[in-house]
């Protein structure tokens, strides 16, 4: 990473000024680094308590989820909002058991195609075990057309 292209606290990104979807909110989300030129973002999420299954983790679809609002921005600020993700494909891998607490989701753009992007992502606890990894294809979406 670049020092000259990092971001840091949600300052000098496409994704500034934008109205953070309830999705978003849920998941505690909140960007924390970029680098433009990589295409790699780091970004904060809650784990919250709302989020168990009976076995007291985190159920599976959130720690998707929070790996999907990682790769999607990764995108967005790569091509400074020019481009909006619509993931096509998602393989998420569980690593560890997700308790309640932060997490930190680093999303990286593998490929930008013209249509298509592949990405990967990880999910890291506060203790910095990594609870699960994904990778990705995304169409590419205008995103004057999809955030419309």
């Amino acid at each position: 990473m670049s020092a000259t292209a990092t971001i840091a606290a949600d300052t000098g990104t496409a994704l500034d000024g934008l109205p953070r979807p309830p999705c978003a909110a849920l998941l505690g989300w909140r960007m924390l680094e970029a680098d433009i030129e990589a295409g790699w973002v780091r970004i904060a999420f809650d784990g919250s308590r709302q989020f168990l299954n009976p076995a007291g983790f985190i159920q599976g679809g959130f720690l998707a989820a929070m790996l999907d609002d990682s790769m999607g921005p990764a995108v967005f600020t790569m091509t400074r909002g020019a481009l909006y993700t619509a993931t096509i494909d998602m393989h998420v891998s569980y690593l560890a058991p997700a308790r309640p607490g932060p997490y930190i989701g680093e999303g990286r753009v593998v490929q930008l195609g013209k249509t298509v992007a592949f990405l990967e992502a990880s999910l890291t606890d506060a203790k910095g075990t990594v609870v699960a990894r994904a990778t990705s294809a995304a169409r590419l979406v205008a995103a004057a057309k999809a955030l419309a």
